[in-house]
């Protein structure tokens, strides 16, 4: 009889519980050790639970605790790992027990970026990775606040945004950088920034926050900035913090487990740990590979999450049962999408900065279309920016911000940019044409003929 132990029982640790509990004989024995409330849930619908688009917490999870356990998995609610003996082959909780195993599968996920900043500690000040810290931004609501300030804007800081414009709460957002969404080119960050300050938020950009300052009980009042304009006092009654997450690796990293991009794990195509027999790791305390670069990036996604959460549990079952594994988890090429309100945001591959450091000689076009036939009623509009190598003609990177239905057509592109597809491949891609849909070409393909035009000329 063999034990599985399994750290974390989110995306990526109860994916491989499960499939595991599926394939291993019934004497085997599969602990999850999840030191929270919840399982299986998607930390991504937090923004629209706050915005009051989802239900309740309950509406964000797939599967419940109770369901896992009667599906015949030992899984331990409220135990949190502490310690990990890879020699030994052994995992101490915070309850004393020393639990041993032989394999090992690290799913702890990620944690927010907190900046040590004056104050940061005080009430009213939240992060949004997990359902129990939505639950802490849905308690603080029922105080009414009327002043909000994000901190940060990326995808979470973007979306917090909107649920609370969509509130009818006065929003702030702080960024650092020029504008926001900076992980997207120039003048698509602009639009999104065009549509955040439509909405009335009051987007403070190129501004660094410095200090929090709080009130007699310790609870945020306002939110002290830096910047080009001098220093400032936003007044706050709630603040949320979007800059980002690490990956949630002290333990690994304690029991001498090595480390890369953002803390993350470091693995090989299977989820092995890198140089540790017996362990595994997968979801977002892991590092991955970008596909068009081959460099190590942390991407926490619950898509990422689940997949490798299959190929743990493919490979840890081979391993235990002494068969050849079948799956492997070949990389990513940073696909992502959102929205804010109206406005789909989403992109795929790299940037024209990403490109050049890559060794690319990027060409770059943008092109506005619409995202159906033009003469159908209410067709929206949309822009396309791709990224090409100059010698190859690879496709590298595509960019898309527009109206409603927008967002998804970076799929395509993302599908191109797998199959290493040149500029000339996508125009030619047989890709779902009708009027309702889609013009006679496809925005991606509009993109692509701009491309190939920039190239040849």
């Amino acid at each position: 009889m063999a034990r599985v132990v399994v750290v974390g029982g989110d995306a990526a640790g109860m994916t491989a519980a499960a499939a595991l509990r599926r394939r291993l004989p019934r004497e085997h024995e599969v602990v999850v050790l999840e030191r929270g409330e919840w399982t299986s849930y998607s930390a991504c619908g937090i923004p629209y639970w706050v915005a009051g688009e989802v239900g309740d917490a309950e509406d964000l999870v797939a599967r419940s605790p109770a369901e896992h356990l009667e599906h015949g998995i030992d899984l331990r609610m409220g135990v949190e790992a502490v310690a990990l003996d890879v020699d030994a082959r052994t995992v101490t909780t915070d309850t004393g027990e020393h639990i041993a195993y032989d394999a090992l599968v690290l799913a702890m996920g990620a944690e927010p970026v907190r900046p040590r900043l004056p104050g940061v500690d005080g009430a009213g000040i939240l992060g949004v990775q997990t359902l129990g810290d939505g639950q802490r931004v849905i308690d603080a609501l029922e105080d009414k606040p009327e002043h909000v300030v994000v901190v940060g804007s990326g995808y979470i800081g973007l979306e917090m945004a909107e649920a609370f414009v969509i509130r009818g709460i006065a929003t702030a957002v702080v960024e650092r950088s020029p504008l926001p969404l900076s992980m997207l080119e120039t003048p698509l960050s602009q639009k999104v920034a065009t549509a955040m300050r439509g909405r009335g938020i009051e987007l403070r950009t190129e501004t660094e926050v410095s200090s929090f300052e709080l009130d007699a009980e310790g609870h945020v009042r306002g939110v002290r900035t830096s910047g080009s304009g001098g220093e400032d006092v936003l007044p706050a009654d709630l603040v949320v913090l979007g800059l980002g997450v690490r990956a949630r690796s002290a333990l690994a990293s304690a029991a001498g487990l090595p480390t890369g991009v953002k803390g993350g794990i470091v693995t090989d195509v299977r989820q092995r740990v890198a140089g540790v027999d017996g362990v595994w790791a997968a979801g977002d305390c892991v590092e991955t590979r970008d596909r068009t670069t081959g460099l190590p990036v942390h991407l926490p996604l619950g898509t990422h999450a689940n997949k490798q959460g299959m190929v743990v549990a493919d490979d840890v079952a081979a391993t235990l049962l002494g068969e050849p594994p079948r799956l492997t988890f070949p990389g990513v090429v940073q696909t992502a999408i959102t929205k804010f309100c109206a406005l789909e945001i989403s992109r795929t591959g790299l940037g024209e900065q990403q490109a050049r450091d890559a060794g690319h000689d990027p060409v770059v076009v943008s092109i506005e279309t619409s995202d159906r036939a033009g003469y159908m009623p209410d067709a929206g509009a949309l822009t396309v920016l791709m990224v090409a190598d100059r010698a190859t003609r690879r496709l590298l990177g595509v960019q898309v911000v527009g109206t409603e239905n927008a967002g998804l057509r970076v799929d395509a592109a993302a599908t191109a940019i797998t199959a290493e597809m040149t500029v000339d491949d996508v125009v030619m891609l047989d890709l779902a044409y009708a009027p309702p849909f889609a013009s006679v070409w496809s925005p991606i393909q509009v993109a692509a003929r701009a491309a190939v035009r920039a190239l040849n000329a």
